[in-house]
This record gives C-alpha cells, structure tokens and sequence, in this order.
C-alpha cells in the first residue's frame, strides 16, 4: 500500500444501504427466496447463525449424497419449477471485522459471507475504504461477490480481495483461498468452476472474505464512459467516492437493476447474459457499431496504471447483440419479458414460471447466434439447466 494517497474527509452522515435481498419472513419455496420469483418447494430450508452450523448442515447434505443449496440474497440464481428435495441453507450472519487501517497500511477488512453486499459498500464508501464505490447497489451478499467476481461500471471486486476463507467440501475442512488461487476472471472464479462437478451449490462455500483497500476519500480511477457523463468527469479522473455512489445507484435505478417491490422490472437475475469474449478476428466480422471493449488481467491490477490488456481478444455487449438481433426492450411472452428498460435483464412480470424463463432465453441465444455467430452463456446459477 502507498501512503500518499490518504485525503481525510469529515463524514456527515453514513451512507444508507439498500435492499440487497426480497426475501419473505417465512419462506417456503425458493420463489420467495430469489429475486426472480420462481421456484418450488424445499425440501429442508434452514437459517445458520455460525460458521459450524453452515458446515454441519454442509457435511450432513454431502453424507447423504442429497442436493445442498447455499442461497444469499438470491439475486443470481434460476431455480426450477419443480420442488427442491434437499438441503437449502441461508447465512443470516452479517458482520463486518476491521483488521486494520493507516495511512500507510490502508484498510483491512472482514465481511461474513450472509452481510448484505451493499450495506459493506455503503460502509466503506463511509470509512474511505476506497475501491468499492462502483459496486454500489449490487444486490446479494458477501458471499457471492467472489463467486462470480461481480463487477459494474468499471470497477471488479478482484482488486479489493485478499482472501477468501471458505469450507472446502471435497477435501472436508476449512481453508483459505489466497486472491492468485481464486482464479478471478471476468464473471468467474475458480469456486464458479467448481459447480459443474458439486451443483447446484460449488466446492467451495465461502464462509468470509477478507478485503485490502487503499484508504482514500478518492475514488478509483473512473474507467466507465456512462458513469464518467453522469458525473460530468474524464475517464480516468478521481473523485469523491460518495459522488460516485449516488451516480451509480441512479444510474442502477433507472435500468430496474436496484431491487424495488413497486418496479417489476427488479424482479429479475439481473443481468442475465455475459458479455461476450471472442477473438478480434471474429470481431471483424461483427457491425462497425457493434461495441468492441479491451479485456483486461484483474489479477495485475494496480492503482495508478490499472489492469494491463489482454491482446488477441475484446469483448463486445450482450446488450446490443439481443437489441440488434431483434428483441428490443420488453419482448417476451406471457409474463417472462425483457426488462422495459434495457435488453440484458430477463423479468417476471407477475407469474412467470421457472420454464417461461428458459424459453425467453433460449430463444433470444438462438436468436443471437443465428445473426452474429455468437454464443451468448447465462450469468446465474441455472439450477437443472436451462
């Protein structure tokens, strides 16, 4: 850490989280556990208050060869129609530990994995825990964030984790998984990659993740056109991190991307499609207007100079490839629809069922590939495929 950027400030007043989670009192079925709406019955659904709660309830699932499910905020999961035989487990715990903070040293920082991702935002947009700030308003918890390396507005949370400290269930124990172990790329780990082989839930159930920030009243350097001309700022400028929550969270308001009973358009996985990564030969062949994005190694990152490039590959918007391919804002069927305010969300209008969902998206890949030769891959957990 360098001990030249500190710029206290005199903080006024804390800023205020939002809802990170719709979730009922009294759950019955995973509908009222994600914020999509659909799903069936559980099996056994249980609230841990401990660390040893969650790994016992881990390690009764995985004996009993029965489906295990840690669910958070249940904002990045597609559950099927059909009732959910086993073990649904929710981490209630929501604390935050902090390790140390100095000028020269910066912030150290714990969250337990159940902490409602944007009330530790919100905190360290308070504390000058700078590098989060563009991460405002994601809904979910703590937990998730590494999972899928959540990202938004140029900012990833690869750059602020130290560790991860998670309950290995292949090997039966507790362990921690250092930032260079994670294997953190764009939208995956390697706990996302270990899904495919101890579904629905991974390998590697994260317990808390430690953070290291640099300790500034400064944002990190704006690397986002849309949010550079809502704050009226150069990409690249630095400045107040709370201005730059308040931009964000408008700017997540308006695309139905902040969870709100009263807006339909919240009731959704988010955004429900990656971006696509192709070669820069194949992006050749896609429309001149098509969007063309450097990918960058989150891994190096570093304060002043960034994340370098990737060469041979960009990345294009999944956005504009379902526009273009003929499915504009508030297509759908029935009540499974695309968002009415932009095309990369998939939502319940009312009553949608798990399968009306599917069959959205299915037809918008078929659709996309079918005009651009491109594969479009689902960003949620699809819990029995899709």
């Amino acid at each position: 850490m360098s001990c030249d950027i500190y710029f206290p400030t005199q903080s006024e007043n804390p800023c205020e989280p939002v809802l990170s989670h719709r979730q009922k009192t009294n759950p019955s079925t995973l509908a009222d556990l994600t914020t999509i709406g659909v799903g069936g019955k559980m099996g056994n659904y249980i609230q841990a208050k401990s660390e040893e709660e969650i790994i016992s309830h881990i390690r009764q699932a995985d004996d009993a060869h029965i489906p295990f499910l840690m669910i958070g905020g249940g904002s990045n999961i597609l559950p099927q129609d059909a009732d959910f035989p086993g073990i649904v487990v929710r981490d209630t715990r929501e604390d935050i530990n902090v390790i140390e903070v100095s000028g020269c040293g910066g912030a150290t920082f714990t969250a337990t994995a159940g902490t409602s991702w944007d009330t530790l935002v919100a905190r360290a947009v308070t504390e000058d825990w700078s590098g989060l700030e563009a991460l405002s308003g994601i809904p979910g918890t703590v937990g998730a964030a590494p999972v899928q390396n959540i990202g938004a507005y140029g900012q990833e949370v690869a750059s602020s984790i130290a560790s991860v400290r998670v309950y290995d269930r292949a090997e039966k124990k507790t362990r921690s998984l250092s930032l260079s172990a994670l294997k953190l790329g764009y939208r995956t780990s390697i706990i996302k990659d270990s899904i495919a082989s101890f579904g629905p839930s991974p390998r590697y159930i994260v317990l808390s993740v430690e953070f290291q920030t640099f300790l500034s009243n400064l944002s990190n350097p704006i690397a986002y056109g849309q949010l550079a001309d809502t704050l009226g700022v150069n990409i690249g400028d630095r400045i107040d991190n709370r201005r730059v929550r308040e931009a964000v969270l408008e700017l997540r308001t308006s695309k139905g991307m902040v969870i709100n009973d009263d807006d339909r358009d919240s009731f959704s996985c988010g955004s429900f499609f990656t971006n696509p990564i192709i070669s820069v030969e194949q992006a050749k062949t896609l429309p001149e207007k098509a969007p063309r994005y450097a990918v960058h190694d989150t891994t190096k990152y570093t304060l002043n100079r960034g994340a370098p490039t990737i060469e041979g590959i960009v990345k294009t918007s999944a956005a504009w490839l379902i526009q273009n391919a003929g499915f504009g804002r508030g297509y759908g069927h029935g009540e499974a629809r695309l968002s009415s305010k932009h095309t990369l969300s998939i939502t319940n209008r009312g009553h949608a069922t798990g399968a009306d969902i599917r069959a959205l998206a299915r037809e918008i890949q078929e659709g996309v590939r079918t005009v651009y030769g491109i594969d479009l891959h689902p960003e949620p957990v699809i819990i029995g495929g899709l």
